[in-house]
């Protein structure tokens, strides 16, 4: 199998330098990103798995210590290299204590850092077993269950955070596979309620003649084969949490008892005039578009808006990519421990791979991948490219754009190039918020250049 090429971000706030370092090492085989300041490594590290990061320790705004932080918490199997015209031994010790394989001070010959970072590279195929030490997730980074330190995820964090100091009901929606329940589960932990019991029911799993019994119970006798009186799941919650998962499958006669007990905190199980008062928090989660089911008339108005009180919404796994290589550390952390086997680690390019592909079953499918692969690794301290599974291997990662298909029929060869150039600016855009100075810059272009080639493209998208 061919040599996977080494992946390297170079952070230098110096231009000169870093373009005369990024020309040398891609003369001599390595894939080279470039990046001006902290906050633009951040970002870089936030959307691709590099294999080595050489940082400046001195740079404006966010510094190099904060960068080589960010690098190693989110890939454990990075190499870093420091550099800086500032070296004394404590800067030294300091970046080796973060995590830095290696310390360079300038000025400094261009074989020097060579050897760095040969030896460094040489380093980490010998020692892959031992890198995963620096995996360990931060608490901060999980809320019962739910991993993530992108944006989006520590805002949910949050939001969950307060709507479990509330006694208020929450409709909690999302694509299937993005955590309902781990949502509704944390809300309960967190809550006041946590002593009592957290009874989850999925209503789209359960026969709708069985689900009303399961939900209200039934009085002996109530019809054939009842031949006890049986607690439902709403009584059991009392005092505790009620999960409703897939609620927008509930059939319009439910639907009105259902609403019953949201308003009066009351019910009768099924073949008994007996009226039961309960004490229960209703936490409700469903995939579907219940707003659209209210316009269509098949779910009802008033349950809608009462169990919409606090809407919290789960993003799908492709809109927080960052958050992958944490979830995967997660996992392969958790089921090494289930296995009773030694920590693995999980290669660059592999951890590529699974940041490019789509994942449409989102985390659930993202951990049975893991599995899978772990099962293939087959006691390897690594997971490789090819314990993933074939759908998988065959998502490149965005700067393994170098090889490209060539159809059977051919293609339009000035249509492809301009899609290439369309895609690459408008991420260029995104990245730089819709600023065209900034995304020339990034592009190497001007901005009038940037402008005249948007001009020419977007009829064409």
């Amino acid at each position: 199998m061919p040599e996977t090429p080494t992946h390297l971000l170079i952070v230098d706030d110096e231009r000169a330098l870093r373009e005369a370092i990024a020309e040398r090492l891609a003369d001599h085989g390595f894939l080279v990103e470039q990046a001006s300041s902290g906050e633009e490594a951040l970002d870089r590290l936030a959307e691709f798995a590099f294999d080595v990061i050489i940082t400046d320790l001195r740079l404006p705004g966010i510094d190099g210590r904060h960068v080589l932080d960010a690098a190693l918490e989110r890939y454990p199997e990075i190499i870093a290299i420091v550099i800086t015209g500032f070296g004394t031994v404590k800067d030294a010790v300091d970046a080796i204590k973060q995590g830095a394989s290696d310390f360079i001070t300038k000025p400094f010959q261009f074989d020097a850092l060579l050897h760095v970072l040969h030896s460094a590279l040489e380093q980490r195929r010998l020692k892959t077993e031992n890198a995963y030490l620096r995996s360990q997730l931060e608490q901060r980074y999980r809320l019962d269950g739910l991993v993530g330190k992108s944006r989006v995820m520590r805002d949910l964090f949050h939001l969950l955070e307060i709507v479990a100091g509330t006694p208020s009901t929450v409709l909690i929606t999302g694509e299937t596979g993005t955590g309902k329940e781990l949502a509704a589960r944390a809300i309960h932990h967190n809550s006041a309620r946590r002593a009592h019991r957290f009874v989850a029911i999925n209503c789209s799993a359960i026969p709708e003649t069985l689900l009303e019994t399961e939900l209200f119970g039934h009085a002996r006798g109530a019809f054939t084969g009842a031949v006890g009186t049986r607690q439902g799941r709403v009584e059991q919650a009392h005092k505790g949490t009620l999960f409703l998962d897939e609620v927008g499958t509930m059939s319009p006669a439910l639907q009105a008892k259902l609403l019953r007990v949201l308003q009066e905190r009351e019910f009768e199980r099924i073949g008994d005039n007996h009226t039961i008062k309960v004490d229960v928090r209703v936490v409700a989660a469903t995939h579907s578009d219940l707003q659209k089911m209210v316009a269509d008339g098949t779910f009802r108005e008033d349950l809608f808006y009462r169990l919409n009180v606090i809407p919290v919404k789960l993003p799908p796994l492709r809109e927080r990519r960052e958050d992958i290589p944490l979830l995967v550390q997660h996992f392969v952390q958790r089921l090494c421990a289930d296995l009773g086997r030694p920590p693995a680690t999980v290669s660059q390019e592999a951890m590529r791979r699974l940041m490019a592909h789509s994942w449409p079953g989102n985390v659930r499918q993202l951990e049975n991948a893991v599995e899978r692969a772990l099962a293939f690794s087959q006691g390897r301290g690594q997971i490789e490219v090819p314990d993933l599974s074939h759908d998988v291997q065959a998502d490149a990662a965005p700067m393994d754009g170098a090889e490209h298909d060539l159809p059977e029929g051919g293609l339009d060869f000035e249509r492809y190039i301009s899609g290439i150039e369309l895609e690459l600016i408008r991420r260029s855009l995104e990245r730089t918020r819709g600023n065209k100075r900034q995304a020339a810059e990034l592009l190497g272009m001007k901005r009038t250049t940037l402008i005249e080639k948007l001009k020419r493209l977007e009829p064409r998208a």
